[in-house]
C-alpha cells in the first residue's frame, strides 16, 4: 500500500477492488478496462502516486507504488497491468521539458498515460515540426488514457540507425483499432494505435531511457528495469490471488469420489507450502533490489550496472516464480479449476502472458550473467 495515499483514497481503493473482483469476467469479455474503473483508479490516487511532488503528485517511493500495483493485480491482473503504466509514465516524462510537463499536468497529477513503442515509425521534419504517421501494436490501456506515446525514429542521414524515441500525443489524436484477442491479460485493451498526419513539436519526443531533464528520483530510476519490474509485480499479484483461491478451495472442497477433503491431503499441504515460500522469496528479492536502487537515486547517485542487472534479474525471477505458483495452484485444484467461472484458470493464463513480455525474456539472464562476470552486456541492457 502506498503510504502517502490519503485515508479516504484508501477506502475508495478498497471499494474499487471489491468491484473489480466482481467484474473479472466482464473485463475479460470487453477486452478493455471499463472507463468507470479507470476513473476509480484515478480517484483512488493510483496515477498521482509516483508523480513527483514538484508536479503536484505524491512522490511515493517506487517500492510502495509497485506494492499498490501488485495489490490491484490480485483483484484482476489486467487492471493491474493498465495501472502499471503510472510509474512508467512518471519515469519517462522526466525526459520532457518543464514547459511540456506543465501542459501534461495542467489539470492535476492524476494523468492517465498509455502507448505503444513498436514497430518504430519514421517521423518526417516538416516546417519545423514532426509529421507523425503509422500504426503501432500493444497500446495497453489506451482506451482510457489522456495522453498516448508512440515509438518513432527521426532519420538523420547518418550511417548508424537513429535511437528509438517516444513522442507524446493527446489521446484525441490517436485512433484505436480494437483488435486485442489473446489468451491472457485479455482485459488490458492492448489494441493497435493509428496516427495520421499529426504535426507536433519535436520537444514532445524523447529517447526512452535517455537523459532526463527533471531531477527527481523516479526520473533517474533505470527506465528499462522500472518497466520490467512494473510488469513483474502484475504476475506476483496473479500468483497471490491463485494461492488465496486454492487455500479457500482446500478448506472446503470435498471430492465427488468420497476421497478426503483437499486440505487434508498431504500433497496439497506440501504443494501450498512450497508455493507460498516460492512466492514470498521472489517478492523479497524484487522489493529488496528496488529499495536498494531507490535509496541510491534518492541520494543523487546513479544505479551501477551491477545493480541494474540485479533489478532485471529480480523482475525475471518474479515473473517465472509467479507462473510456477499459479500453475501449482491450478494443478492442485483438479477439474474444479478448468471451468471458466473458476478464477484460477484466469490467473494462470494472465501470469503466463506477463511472462511472455519482451522485457522479461529469457535472454535477459544471459545479459545479466555477462554483467556479473564483468563482461560487456548486450546493447540496451540493463
Amino acid at each position: 500500500m502506498v503510504n502517502r495515499i490519503e485515508a479516504e483514497e484508501q477506502g475508495a481503493l478498497d471499494v474499487l477492488l471489491n468491484d473489480i473482483r466482481s467484474r473479472r469476467r466482464e473485463i475479460e469479455t470487453r477486452r478493455r478496462v471499463p472507463i468507470d474503473i479507470v476513473e476509480g483508479l484515478r480517484a483512488a490516487g493510483i496515477y498521482r502516486a509516483a508523480v513527483p511532488k514538484s508536479l503536484g503528485g505524491d512522490g511515493a517511493p517506487l517500492a510502495d507504488v509497485l506494492r499498490l500495483i501488485e495489490r490491484i493485480s490480485e483483484a484482476d491482473p489486467s487492471v493491474g497491468w493498465v495501472a502499471s503504466f503510472a510509474p512508467q509514465g512518471a519515469n519517462y516524462f522526466g525526459a520532457l521539458s518543464r514547459r511540456r510537463l506543465e501542459e501534461i499536468y495542467a489539470n492535476g497529477p492524476d494523468v492517465v498515460g498509455a502507448g505503444g513503442l513498436f514497430p518504430l515509425q519514421p517521423a518526417a521534419r516538416v516546417n519545423g515540426k514532426l509529421q507523425i504517421n503509422g500504426r503501432w501494436k500493444f497500446g495497453s490501456g489506451s482506451t482510457g488514457a489522456d495522453w498516448i506515446s508512440v515509438g518513432i525514429v527521426i532519420p538523420d542521414g547518418g550511417s548508424e540507425p537513429p535511437p528509438p524515441r517516444l513522442i507524446v500525443l493527446p489521446a484525441s489524436q490517436v485512433e484505436i483499432v480494437e483488435n486485442w484477442d489473446v489468451v491472457g491479460l485479455s482485459g488490458t485493451g492492448s489494441h493497435d494505435l493509428i496516427v495520421k498526419d499529426v504535426m507536433v513539436d519535436e520537444d514532445w519526443s524523447f529517447i526512452r531511457g535517455g537523459p532526463v531533464l527533471l531531477d527527481e528520483p523516479i526520473c533517474h530510476f533505470p527506465a528499462m528495469a522500472l518497466a520490467a519490474l512494473s510488469f513483474a509485480v502484475v504476475g506476483l499479484g496473479a500468483a497471490r490471488a491463485s494461492l488465496d483461491a486454492i487455500c479457500e478451495l482446500a478448506a472446503g472442497k470435498m471430492s465427488i469420489t468420497g476421497a478426503p477433503r483437499l486440505g487434508d491431503r498431504a500433497y496439497a499441504q506440501t504443494g501450498i507450502a512450497k508455493a507460498e515460500v516460492q512466492l514470498q522469496g521472489a517478492r523479497a528479492l524484487l522489493y529488496d533490489q528496488v529499495e536498494r536502487a531507490w535509496a541510491q537515486v534518492a541520494a543523487g547517485d546513479a544505479v551501477p550496472v551491477e545493480g541494474r542487472a540485479m533489478l532485471r534479474l529480480a523482475a525475471n525471477h518474479a515473473s517465472r516464480a509467479a507462473v510456477d505458483v499459479a500453475e501449482t495452484c491450478f494443478g492442485l485444484a483438479g477439474t474444479t479449476a478448468i471451468f471458466l467461472d473458476n478464477p484460477m484458470q484466469g490467473f494462470l493464463r494472465d501470469a503466463l502472458v506477463v511472462n511472455q513480455h519482451a522485457f522479461l525474456g529469457e535472454g535477459h539472464y544471459e545479459s545479466a550473467g555477462r554483467v556479473l562476470l564483468g563482461m560487456t552486456p548486450a546493447p540496451g541492457f540493463p
